[in-house]
């Protein structure tokens, strides 16, 4: 059999479940997630290897689409428009929670025009019931030629399997791109500084999250002490954000941190020692020298 392999964006509104779907498919957490909306800001690349060993799926995850406002929103939007230019197919996710709305008409909208084939995956299925999908896929199918439409629960991974499986119908022949152990083209740098942003989506609230930007400055390897060591700076936009997330005696930082530390040892198989710093970039997200100094350019 020839090799197969190919790039596949996986696309949707924001909070739809795209980085949890990754994860589920990859079987690593390579995405953040939180119940947050617009928690993903740059396009994360899996590596999926196909069961059989004839094929590898390069996923793409991207930023939340929709009708973006402000400097960092546009960047998102732009990140992910760009990545489904040139791919090999598209996985849309929508929400069998959601009827369609503006937001999935935005992005059809978007999709018209591309050649590569467009499947449809409709998340969430573990909380409707389930004789509601088939109306909700029929309006779908008026709206959009999709090449095949799969319900799935990216949290609990059902239907992942089949997903990949009618993905790799669509494969065209190619290289294997990644090697076999490889699950990500992204480096521990990058994934340890997404790990540190979680956190601070999950442990804080309301615009605290979204004015967040975090710079791992040191990440050294100490093989003699089978430790790695990691020093980061949250950036914050006012002082007021500084102080809630420092918490009362430090409390706050101490619990991202914890936390954070936690899943980089998953990740990395050793020790962490996790210094955290705060500093204010006063509206950094309305600043393109410091959104390129951040790592969003």
């Amino acid at each position: 059999m020839p090799f197969k392999s190919g790039f596949i964006a996986i696309i949707g509104r924001p909070n739809a479940g795209k980085s949890t779907l990754l994860n589920s498919i990859i079987g690593e957490k390579i995405s953040i997630v939180s119940k947050k909306p617009q928690t993903t800001r740059n396009v994360i690349r899996g590596v999926k290897n196909l069961k059989d060993g004839d094929g590898q799926v390069v996923f793409i995850d991207t930023p939340g689409l929709h009708r973006a406002r402000g400097l960092l929103n546009e960047f998102m939007v732009g990140a992910a428009l760009r990545a489904i230019r040139d791919t090999d197919g598209i996985v849309y996710l929508v929400e069998a929670t959601r009827d369609i709305g503006d937001d999935e008409r935005f992005i059809m909208e978007n999709l018209r025009g591309l050649k590569c084939p467009v499947i449809l995956a409709i998340n969430k299925i573990d909380l409707v019931d389930k004789r509601s999908l088939l109306p909700l896929m029929e309006r779908y199918s008026g709206l959009f030629p999709f090449k095949e439409i799969v319900p799935v629960s990216a949290l609990k991974g059902d239907g992942a399997g089949l997903l990949v499986e009618v993905i790799s119908r669509i494969l065209p022949e190619g290289p294997r791109y990644f090697p076999e152990d490889i699950i990500t083209d992204q480096p521990e740098r990058f994934i340890a500084s997404e790990i540190i942003r979680e956190k601070v989506f999950i442990l804080t609230k309301e615009e605290i999250p979204y004015s967040t930007a975090v710079v791992v400055e040191e990440f050294k390897e100490r093989e003699e002490k089978n430790l790695v060591y990691i020093s980061a700076v949250i950036n914050v936009e006012r002082d007021s954000q500084k102080a809630i997330i420092i918490g009362k005696r430090g409390a706050m930082l101490k619990d991202i941190g914890a936390s954070a530390r936690a899943d980089i040892e998953k990740l990395l198989g050793v020790r962490v020692y996790l210094e955290l710093f705060v500093k204010v970039k006063k509206g950094w997200t309305g600043d393109s020298r410091a959104m390129k100094e951040f790592g969003y350019e």
